[in-house]
């Protein structure tokens, strides 16, 4: 018996068994990594579709950018403004439909993050180097500038509705409206995963096209002012180089989606017979019509009507009829506070990530709060440190958003597909890519001065 119990314990495992044993094992960590996996931000719901595709591209696209595009005309003029809008439209949406198609460039593998992708196609180490830091200046940028945008348009909402001041007081600081906006943002945290906040979405993309609607149809209403000219804002050669190259980062920043258009698309189901892309690329090409019939309008009838006297807010020169603007300016407030969570959400899926895979945080209520706490605190105090507005939407969109929009698509569509040198694929990759670095690099330079001579006239937390 005892014999017999040794040899059954002594007896080694075939190589079957093994393999068996090692299946098991490895059902088991693809299990836990589901499981996971159904706890993060990002890849926590697979049931989205193409209109969520349609309600979140919009919400991501068309935001506080396209209050500043009559302002950029006004410092590129008519020529190269129109030029740079329409080229930037087609440029971005070639770049958006590169995005789409390499989500599943690998068949049976998805890249669910912007990040994953540049890893693939840069190498692990390098690739989370190039992208993670113009991913996160995206998205952090963008919530700060929302954050921004955000309070001023509560703020002027509530002086066109009240009185400019309290009777015999102080006006309300924007500092205090930035909080409220925060504290709204503090309760949406509370949504565990992207495709929760759909509802947002459709609400902010609603209001979007609302208040852009509303931003031109006023104009338009108002005529043509008798002190609108178009020349150029600036009266020295200097201040026109150093407007133009701000007014390019303007239109970076209206063009900001690429950054969450993976992890958009990772809400979606895929399977080899249904692949993901048809559903987003059909929901990207609505989005973007709608952004077409949001930008153009009021780009162009913005300008026409006030000219070079235009504000970096359109609402801002629009001051009558009150109610209106009143009402465009809720509807700001409205659409910021669902497009701040479309680009918070990668950026809590990256914290979350990051706590949870590396630093071995147990997946918890108490760790997802608490983290989505600390992210939306800092991006409100860093909006009211520096509320500037113009400035904010230059740099961010030059230093940022031209990278992971213009031409980081187009290098990794080079390395992964590797087209023929000199086809059409090839040229038109590398047009985009010389065209998005020089983006890169005017743009800031122009802001920077911009932001310089805004913060002279500035007290904190005022």
């Amino acid at each position: 018996m005892n014999s017999s119990s040794s040899s059954v314990v002594g007896v080694r495992p075939t190589d079957s068994e093994a393999a068996a044993d090692d299946d098991h094992d490895q059902m088991t960590a693809e299990q836990k990594e589901a499981k996971l996996n159904e706890w993060f931000a990002v890849t926590g719901s697979r049931n989205g579709n193409w209109l969520f595709s349609v309600f979140h591209n919009v919400t991501a696209l068309v935001g506080a950018g396209v209050l500043g595009l009559p302002y950029a005309m006004a410092q590129l003029g008519w020529g190269p403004g129109t030029t740079i809008l329409v080229l930037s439209w087609i440029i971005t949406f070639f770049t958006l439909w590169q995005m789409v198609e390499m989500h599943e460039a690998i068949p049976g593998r998805r890249f669910n993050r912007y990040h994953e992708l540049g890893q693939y196609a840069f190498g692990e180490r390098l690739g989370l180097w190039i992208v993670v830091p113009q991913q996160l200046m995206v998205q952090v940028g963008t919530n700060i500038v929302y954050m921004v945008t955000g309070g001023k348009s509560l703020q002027k909402f509530y002086t066109s509705v009240w009185a400019p001041q309290p009777a015999g007081g102080k006006p309300i600081r924007t500092t205090y409206f930035i909080m409220i906006f925060g504290a709204v943002q503090l309760l949406l945290s509370h949504i565990p995963s992207f495709n929760d906040i759909a509802g947002v979405s459709i609400i902010a993309a609603i209001m979007s096209l609302s208040y852009s609607t509303i931003a031109w149809v006023a104009s338009a209403k108002k005529g043509v002012q008798p002190d609108a000219s178009y020349q150029p804002v600036a009266s020295t050669g200097t201040g026109r180089a150093f407007g133009f190259m701000a007014a390019l980062g303007d239109v970076a920043f209206a063009y900001a989606a690429h950054s969450v258009v993976l992890e958009i698309q990772a809400t979606i189901k895929s399977t080899p017979e249904k692949p993901s892309k048809g559903p987003m690329l059909k929901g990207s090409t609505f989005a973007y019509i709608i952004v077409a019939l949001c930008y153009f309008p009021v780009s162009i009838v913005g300008y026409y009507v006030f000219g070079n006297s235009v504000q970096d807010n359109i609402l801002i020169s629009l001051e009558k009829p009150r109610w209106l603007i009143a009402i465009a300016n809720i509807f700001v407030f409205i659409h910021v506070v669902g497009s701040y969570q479309v680009f918070a959400v990668p950026v809590f899926d990256m914290l979350e990530t990051y706590l949870v895979k590396t630093m071995k945080f147990k997946p918890s209520r108490r760790l997802r709060y608490t983290t989505r706490y600390i992210y939306v605190g800092v991006t409100m105090l860093i909006g009211m440190t520096f509320p500037f507005f113009g400035g904010l939407l230059s740099f961010f969109g030059g230093f940022a958003f031209a990278p992971t929009t213009y031409f980081i698509p187009c290098v990794m569509w080079l390395i992964i597909f590797k087209p023929k040198r000199f086809s059409l694929s090839w040229t038109v990759n590398w047009l985009c890519i010389i065209l998005g670095v020089l983006l890169t690099i005017l743009a800031p330079i122009g802001a920077l001065r911009l932001i310089v001579i805004q913060s002279k006239s500035y007290k904190l937390f005022s």
